[in-house]
């Protein structure tokens, strides 16, 4: 296995331990693609109210087909639920690919009940090997993503260097964080945040990621809304 691929799977560890079992909750996934790692965190909560929220038509079809409750819809705007509705959020992978992050979290808040919380995770601007990168003079790897024209920017290192890119444009890293900055970002949203883990320290596999999250690949915070 290699180290994006043990990172990967710390990071979906990570998520998945900071849920808690609560059979009433509802849980809503944002950015839940196929639903099928949606199911895992409905399942882990052991609830069977699980909701979705997807950009993409044929991945929400999908998702549906698995059972979940699935909004079609950009999460750069207005998310269409009341307010204080879920007792769980979930959001991996989604919040350096959103231009409008403050419209995201104001969303994330305003949904939430109060005492819920959620766990979101994305890529560190300040892992050692996007530091690595850029004192190479080489873009981040997690900030090649950025063109239609190619699976790689200013990298020739990236894993998708020299491809063509793969996906939808929503695909695409708008911005990308770092450990402190997401924890100042919260807090300015009014979020408790909980719990902060790592996964992948590369080249070291997992190893330290557990002691050390500001310089880890991929970062995980748990949030509570306490107001």
């Amino acid at each position: 296995m290699s180290q994006r691929d043990r990172a990967y799977e710390k990071n979906m560890e990570n998520i998945v331990n900071l849920l808690e079992v609560d059979k009433t909750a509802k849980l809503l996934d944002l950015g839940c693609d196929d639903g099928v790692i949606t199911k895992k965190f409905a399942e882990k909560i052991e609830t069977q109210s699980v909701f979705g929220y997807e950009i993409i038509p044929e991945a929400a079809k999908k998702a549906e087909k698995k059972g979940v409750k699935v909004t079609l819809g950009d999460l750069n705007g207005n998310l269409k639920y009341q307010d204080n509705f879920f007792d769980v959020i979930v959001s991996n992978q989604v919040i350096e690919h959103l231009n409008n992050t403050d419209q995201y979290l104001c969303e994330v808040y305003r949904i939430l009940k109060p005492g819920g919380y959620a766990v979101i995770s994305t890529e560190n601007l300040a892992s050692w090997h996007n530091i690595f990168a850029l004192l190479l003079g080489y873009m981040p790897f997690s900030l090649t993503n950025v063109s239609v024209k190619t699976g790689a920017v200013g990298n020739k290192l990236a894993p998708h260097s020299g491809e063509d890119f793969w996906s939808e444009s929503s695909w695409q890293h708008q911005r990308v964080f770092t450990t402190k900055g997401l924890i100042h970002l919260f807090e300015l949203f009014d979020f408790q945040v909980e719990k902060v883990l790592g996964a992948g320290y590369y080249p070291f596999g997992n190893i330290f990621s557990s002691v050390d999250p500001y310089h880890s690949a991929f970062i995980t915070f748990k949030l509570r809304k306490i107001k």
